[in-house]
């Protein structure tokens, strides 16, 4: 019986990834904003054939709560075999770069809180010598673009200290999974136009599961966004400037 700590457990990503795993009898500490939606979330766990469920109520960006979160969650669960960082915001981009506060609270929740998450689990994890660590990163880390570079900027960080992490863990058994999704229809993008590139929350949570079964180290979801972004992470910079994405 897998015991998963969900971070952000009210997302469309996180409630997705959480089903399939309820079909398997894991046990769920769910954190988030709301008390009622995250009750609803543990109830449709439940009936999906989880084995346990409870919910701790946090905001994620505020980082001075995170270690007492992280040790009543391992505490309820008994140790836990997996986290999963699922919650964040896609921003104004407009607003934040025309006020640096704006800018900042992005960074706080997208980045900053993650790296907290992330340090006091490893702590955790390390000395015991396994378990799994995931977060969500987003393609939009690959490159910036003009469009959401401070949110590919929050991104493109969060990546590069997984994968600092994941160089220091792996001696001590302990797995770090970096996801990249491209467009994904949620409640988060509901104000965008949709086209045959987007996909559903479901489609990211089956990349994410596979991915923990395979053994990989980052998964694109889809996977054909890795061959989307090699080709623009090639693009040179002189002609890449002049395109308006």
């Amino acid at each position: 019986m897998p015991k998963i700590l969900i971070l952000g457990a009210t997302s469309a990503i996180a409630q997705a990834t959480a089903r399939v795993f309820a079909t398997e009898g894991a046990a769920f500490c769910l954190v988030g904003r709301g008390a009622e939606r995250l009750e609803i979330v543990a109830q449709d766990l439940t009936a999906r054939g989880a084995a346990e469920t409870f919910c701790l109520e946090a905001d994620l960006s505020d980082c001075e709560g995170h270690l007492e979160l992280i040790q009543r969650a391992d505490a309820r669960l008994g140790g836990l075999d997996l986290a999963l960082i699922a919650h964040g915001t896609l921003g104004d981009q407009a607003a934040g770069q025309a006020d640096f506060s704006i800018a900042l609270k992005e960074l706080q929740t997208n980045f900053l809180s993650a790296v907290s998450l992330l340090t006091h689990l490893a702590n955790l994890l390390e000395p015991r010598g396994r378990g799994a660590l995931v977060a969500i990163s987003s393609v939009a880390g690959d490159r910036g673009r003009q469009s959401n570079y401070i949110y590919g900027a929050a991104k493109g960080g969060l990546s590069i200290f997984l994968q600092g992490l994941r160089n220091r863990l792996a001696p001590a058994g302990v797995r770090v999974l970096t996801v990249k999704p491209g467009f994904v229809d949620t409640p988060m993008t509901a104000a965008f136009n949709k086209g045959l590139l987007w996909v559903g929350p479901e489609v990211i949570a089956t990349c994410i599961h596979r991915g923990l079964a395979k053994g990989r180290e980052v998964v694109y979801a889809p996977w054909f966004w890795r061959y989307i972004m090699l080709v623009i992470r090639a693009i040179p910079e002189r002609f890449f400037k002049r395109l308006k994405l």
